[in-house]
This record gives C-alpha cells, sequence and structure tokens, in this order.
C-alpha cells in the first residue's frame, strides 16, 4: 500500500508582537501549502509571536493558552483543508508561559510541544521549562516526534523519539547567522543516525538586532537533503516521505560482509552515565 506523505515547511519571516498579522500570514501559506498537496504543514518557533522579548513581563502580554483563539482559528483551517499543522507559540498555562509548538489535525489541537532545552537567548530566558515525557503522535500512518530549536542540540532526544516509533522529527527553530552549523549539520545527522526523516523550519529577517537566515531542510533517513531552503528567503518547501522507510533500521550494503543498524544493535547496558543525575539540575534561567 502506498502510504507517501507530502511534507511542507513554511519559511517566513515574523513580526513581534503582531499576533493578529502572524496568524493572517500562517493562515494565508497554510491553504497554500495545502493547495499544493502537503498533508504535514509546519511553521518556525514562536511563529505566532516573535522570539526576541526582554522580559516575562512582555512575553505574558502575547502567551496564549492551548484553548485561545488563535489555534482555535487554525484548527479550523486544519479541518477544512484535512491537513495537521504545527504552529510555534508562547503559551501561557495557569502562571506558566512556554515556548510551545501546537499539533493542530482535522479535529483540533492534538498536542501542545513544551520546548525542553533552553538556551539564555531571546523568549528562552524568562520562559518555563518543559517538563513532560517525550511523546510520538500518530497522525495515521505517519508518526512524529517535536522538538525545537536548542532541543536538536541533544542526540538523546531524537533517539527516544525513534524508539518510541517515530517516523519523522518536526523542529521548528528560530536559527540566527551564529548557528549556521546547527542548520546545515545536525538535521541530516539526526536523520542519518537514526534512520528517520527530519523537517528542520528556520524562520528569516530581523528581530531584536539579530538575523535569522533560514536554511531549512527536509532530509530522508538516509542523511540526504531532500530540500535544502534558500538563506533569507520566505518560501514553502516540500518533500514526498515514506514512512516505511524510516522503519526499515537495517541497512544492508553486501549481505553478511557489509550490514549496519544503528538502532537495534545499541549497547544500552553501557550507557548509564547517559540517565545520571546531573550534579547541577536545570530550574530555568529567570529568577521565580
Amino acid at each position: 500500500m502506498n502510504n507517501t506523505w507530502r511534507i511542507a515547511g513554511v519559511q517566513m519571516d515574523v513580526k513581534l508582537g503582531q499576533r493578529a498579522e502572524n496568524l493572517a500570514r500562517i493562515r494565508g501559506k497554510l491553504a497554500e501549502a495545502a493547495e499544493n498537496g502537503a498533508r504535514l504543514i509546519a511553521f518556525p518557533e514562536c511563529a505566532l509571536t516573535g522570539y526576541c522579548w526582554n522580559s516575562r513581563e512582555e512575553i505574558a502580554q502575547v502567551a496564549e493558552p492551548a484553548d485561545g483563539p488563535s489555534l482555535a482559528a487554525l484548527a479550523e483551517d486544519c479541518k477544512r483543508w484535512n491537513v495537521f499543522a504545527v504552529v510555534g507559540m508562547i503559551e501561557s498555562a495557569q502562571e506558566k508561559l512556554f515556548n510551545a509548538a501546537a499539533l493542530i489535525g482535522p479535529a483540533g489541537v492534538m498536542a501542545i510541544y513544551r520546548k525542553t532545552h533552553l538556551p539564555c537567548l531571546g523568549a528562552d530566558r524568562f520562559v518555563d521549562a518543559g517538563r513532560e515525557p517525550f511523546v510520538v503522535h500518530d497522525l495515521g500512518g505517519l508518526k512524529i516526534g517535536i522538538n525545537i530549536c536548542f532541543d536538536a542540540s541533544f542526540p538523546e532526544v531524537a533517539r527516544i523519539f525513534t524508539l518510541l516509533g517515530a517516523d519523522l522529527v518536526v523542529l521548528p527553530t528560530n536559527w540566527a547567522d551564529n548557528a549556521r552549523k546547527m542548520a546545515t549539520w545536525v538535521p541530516r545527522v539526526r536523520a542519518l543516525e537514526n534512520s528517520i526523516y527530519y523537517l528542520a523550519v528556520n524562520r528569516v529577517g530581523w528581530e531584536g538586532g539579530y538575523h535569522f537566515m533560514g536554511h531549512g531542510s527536509i532530509c530522508h533517513c538516509n542523511g540526504d537533503y531532500l530540500h535544502n531552503a534558500d538563506h533569507d528567503q520566505e518560501v514553502i518547501f516540500y518533500a514526498d516521505i515514506e514512512p516505511e522507510a524510516a522503519r526499515r533500521k537495517k541497512l544492508v550494503h553486501c549481505i553478511g560482509e557489509y550490514e549496519i543498524d544503528r538502532v537495534n544493535w545499541r549497547r544500552p547496558d553501557l550507557y548509564g552515565p547517559l540517565t545520571a543525575p546531573m550534579p547541577q539540575p536545570f530550574w530555568e534561567h529567570f529568577q521565580k
């Protein structure tokens, strides 16, 4: 049975604090991608709000709950077009604020992923760290995990998604010029070492004195680019992926002589230090 999925990344500029304008552009680009056959459409980190904030108080003014009007509007669009979307936002949840990504489908908001690893940069200096276990979501033939930006620096997370059955990791991100190595190396490596597809969706434009460079990408589970988006250009980029390819972990180049399985030939009996407690646990950058 053919289970090909067309996926899309929307590399776009974002206006700091202009939630209504950003939402309108997201909705327009979602419709365009859906019209071009995409079944899963991903947007950058903090696409609804912008990223370069200077206080927790500022962030609170643009944050929105998961049941707020922005995601409700996007849920209507996903139902209309019968598509799934991953959209970066600042989420408010009681007294907490999170750098989050919403997974939305034809039936509404399916999940909220809260960024786990927080750099000392932009909004991440002031938000709360996500603490929920990593989860893989089945879209009906395509299984995805969601991370955000700095999360990609930690190979353990992509490996966990792989062990949970993910075919694809979706990474909304805000990579500025200094992160060029992250944009050009890490998605391909995460794809190769886990034999999964990897979709990284960066933004473009200037904000808070930082230039965001683009270079979003879709990587095959063999580490090759299926698409590498242009530098500093707004674009919707696409690729057709086959989830079954990501489920074939054993690579046989020559039977009995040259075979590779980077997932099932692990040695977890030797990996104890990976789960040892940190001497100084992370307690957020801001002062509570």
